[in-house]
């Protein structure tokens, strides 16, 4: 459990005196520092007194490392946060509620999606300004389908469409695979169990939905794709990434983020080889929908500065930068197509237009509790060691017990 730390942040101003005031903001994906440091330039010009330096911890550290941090006092003025762990850090009061500034500036929270905005909310209180968003695709790689002599995805695929073309893209003599099914949630089973009509979670947030046969099904999606070897084992895919994969060739699809589109970019291969549709359908059609949130430490010494900081990283200013360079998705309403037009051989108009059939990434208070039984129950299923029904069914009872002690 996270420290309660909140101190009051009235000393430490050495703005007040003329000095200069050094702020530390901690994100996980170097490939959004070019952007971001595109940002920080522009706002440093406006305020000559704000230094503003960037820390990177890749994905994998990044949580362990913040926790240790904010406990111990030392975390960052200004970093990100995602939906799975924000609840957690608002009611341990780590980071700092923003609604006075949003009310004393006027900053309009109608300039976000609404569901991000409810996402960093929490019992009535907004924490973060949205960032960004971000949809999942169906990345593939022309050349591939090309040399098959396959037809590229569109919106008319099914499931049934995506496994028949991953077996005709399946080469075994040449090592290379028509799909990478790993076992990933958000690019992954978060999709096809709403797609099959189900949920991982109940929009009450008190029960599981891992023990239906509706996500049982979107679940099988993935392991029927292993099984029928139109895809990498779960070992192969452990040993080499699927993402290194689609990257060298060996794998013509995968579902990936809309943040991949930066990567595939700078990627020498992938660059000028691959394009985005959006997701075969199921029972109907959905994609998980998920942003990032910049958020202010409760134990910054600089309150104010470290406001004036996530406010321009809110603003329409922040977000037509940010999308020109084709990072991320910008949060900021009407931005978007810049961002489409940013890699316009990517077909990137996909993402957006999975919008109207979003669903929510699942959350709940201590998401992390289930997530690592998730994780730990599901790689056993992938690998072949569990049952695929016996284990959602265990998983659905340690996520109801953690979902139980929650209240």
């Amino acid at each position: 459990m996270l420290l309660a730390i909140f101190i009051s942040a009235c000393g430490g101003d050495d703005a007040s005196s003329g000095g200069t005031v050094a702020l530390r903001y901690s994100i996980w994906d170097k490939n959004q520092v070019p952007a971001l440091q595109q940002i920080i330039d522009k706002f440093e010009k406006a305020h000559s007194n704000i230094k503003v330096t960037i820390e990177v911890t890749p994905y994998a550290q990044y949580w362990t490392k913040l926790e240790t941090a904010a406990t111990g006092g030392s975390a960052a003025d200004v970093y990100w946060m995602n939906g799975p762990n924000f609840q957690k850090y608002a009611s341990n009061e780590i980071i700092a509620p923003i609604d006075e500034q949003i009310n004393n500036d006027k900053v309009s929270l109608d300039n976000y999606p609404a569901s991000l905005v409810n996402l960093y909310t929490y019992n009535g209180k907004h924490y973060a300004l949205p960032k960004d968003f971000d949809t999942i695709g169906l990345w593939y790689n022309k050349t591939l389908f090309d040399a098959a002599g396959v037809k590229y995805p569109d919106d008319t695929w099914t499931w049934d469409t995506l496994r028949a073309t991953a077996k005709k893209l399946t080469n075994s003599a040449k090592g290379t695979w028509g799909i990478a099914a790993p076992m990933n949630s958000q690019e992954g089973f978060y999709n096809t169990i709403p797609q099959n009509d189900g949920y991982v979670i109940s929009p009450d947030k008190k029960s599981s939905g891992f023990d239906s046969e509706a996500a049982i099904g979107g679940l099988k999606f993935w392991t029927d794709l292993i099984q029928d070897k139109s895809s990498p084992t779960e070992s192969q895919m452990v040993d080499t990434t699927p993402l290194v994969m689609f990257e060298s060739g060996k794998v013509a699809m995968m579902y990936g983020g809309s943040w991949d589109a930066v990567e595939f970019h700078s990627n020498s291969y992938t660059k000028d080889k691959v394009a985005v549709s959006v997701l075969p359908q199921g029972k109907k059609r959905a994609t998980v929908i998920h942003g990032l949130g910049n958020v202010i430490s409760a134990n910054t010494e600089h309150p104010e500065q470290a406001w004036e900081f996530v406010k321009y990283l809110g603003s329409q200013e922040a977000a037509e930068m940010q999308a020109n360079t084709g990072t991320v998705i910008p949060a900021y309403n009407g931005t978007q197509d810049t961002w489409v037009k940013a890699y316009p051989n990517f077909h990137l108009q996909a993402f957006i237009d999975e919008l109207q059939y979003s669903v929510p990434y699942p959350i709940s208070k201590n998401t992390q509790v289930w997530n690592d039984e998730q994780d730990k129950i599901l790689t056993q299923v992938w690998s072949g060691q569990l049952d695929l029904e016996t284990g959602a069914k265990q998983l659905a009872t340690q996520m109801n017990q953690a979902l139980a002690q929650e209240k």
